[in-house]
């Protein structure tokens, strides 16, 4: 096997690895009922894409752009059972010309069944942040 084949094989994790997976999606404005919404709406894409419920989830860190701060993202997780998995939220860099309202999550989980890959999603108009990768919309 040549180097650079070595290099191109994906290795088979086993069920049970630690893995991440990220995410994104645009709140509809600066409230907290569009901030929970749109975080729900991500949150369950991420766990029915995957195959991950709450007793597969390590840890969730949440972003937020700087034009929202009605309300904590990590807040709508209470509503899909993540009440013993600890989730914190941060606010993004103000990079001039960033998508606004953006809420953005990184879950870590343990892999479901051997050889699963961790599956993105980026919902709406956040595709756009991340062209290159695949993923249900």
């Amino acid at each position: 096997m040549s180097e650079s084949t070595a290099e191109n094989e994906k290795v088979a994790l086993p069920a049970g690895s630690v893995v991440a997976v990220r995410g994104a999606v645009q709140a509809v404005e600066n409230s907290p009922e569009s901030i929970l919404g749109a975080t729900v709406d991500v949150l369950s894409a991420l766990m029915d894409v995957n195959g991950i419920g709450p007793d597969h989830m390590v840890s969730g860190l949440f972003t937020v752009t700087p034009d929202l701060d009605a309300e904590f993202p990590a807040a709508a997780g209470r509503s899909l059972g993540l009440d013993a998995v600890p989730l914190i939220c941060s606010r993004e860099i103000p990079v001039p010309g960033a998508m606004a309202r953006v809420i953005r999550v990184l879950i870590h989980f343990r892999l479901p069944e051997a050889g699963a890959s961790p599956v993105p999603v980026y919902l709406g108009e956040t595709r756009e942040l991340r062209p290159d990768l695949e993923g249900p919309a």
